[in-house]
């Protein structure tokens, strides 16, 4: 048993990557997990692997950007499982590349999904959490808001806005029914890059990935790690990254 051990989880972005690790991590430790992305077969083939293994997970196709989505994947862990304990948001995009590159659309879409997909998952479990009288909000930030670097001022725009975000919601949610996380892994090697249309921005990326990337098993611990304290503990903020990492 451990104190993960009951919970149930939902997490967004989990057919790869951070996503996936957590909910393996967190179903491995004993929770019940629901899956939510877009790729649902996917994410079908990740629930078989975890109840295979002896674990719980359901799935429920995810898109962040539309609020109702958020409503149904929490709606599906309160189905089934009778409650949701924690709302891992880990979905993401990185539409970087050079400010003067004017991609309105790479920038409407990671507004979308990094934070407007951060409010539709509030927006979704903050009225379950608080008739249940306790819930966890874990955030997928990043340590490109802390070290701001070409290429990267919209996206880390939208990681610092989500952020601000937490830390706002936190100073309003001190009554002991709600705790905050945000976690701000550097380079891990994940599908992110997938995601970047600047060519040169994009190969950069993966040979950076390459060479020193962490797994992302890394981080679903510190996720872990935050999940497993007591109630009145609460973890607000963790940065991961390779310690190589400038």
């Amino acid at each position: 048993m451990t104190a993960i051990s009951g919970k149930v989880v939902a997490i967004t972005g989990a057919s790869s990557g951070i996503g996936e690790a957590t909910a393996r991590l967190l179903a491995e430790r004993g929770a019940a997990v629901v899956l939510g992305a877009r790729r649902t077969q996917r994410l079908d083939e990740i629930a078989q692997d975890i109840c295979g293994h002896g674990g719980r997970a359901i799935t429920c196709a995810t898109d962040v950007a539309r609020h109702e989505d958020l409503e149904r994947l929490v709606g599906r862990a309160v189905a089934e499982f009778g409650r949701l304990d924690v709302l891992v948001s880990n979905a993401g995009i990185s539409k970087i590349g050079p400010v003067t590159d004017l991609d309105v659309d790479g920038w409407s879409a990671m507004i979308d999904v990094n934070l407007r997909g951060v409010l539709h998952g509030i927006a979704a479990a903050l009225p379950v959490f608080r008739r249940q009288g306790h819930g966890h909000l874990v955030t997928t930030v990043s340590t490109s808001g802390l070290k701001i670097v070409p290429t990267q001022a919209v996206y880390a725009a939208t990681k610092n806005a989500v952020r601000t975000l937490l830390e706002g919601l936190r100073q309003e949610s001190t009554d002991g029914v709600l705790r905050t996380t945000a976690v701000s892994p550097g380079v891990v090697r994940t599908e992110l890059a997938d995601s970047i249309d600047n060519a040169d921005v994009r190969e950069q990326i993966r040979r950076t990935m390459d060479e020193f990337a962490i797994a992302p098993e890394a981080v679903a611990r510190a996720i872990a790690f935050a999940i497993e304290q007591p109630h009145d503990v609460e973890i607000g903020d963790i940065t991961i990254r390779p310690t190589v990492q400038s």
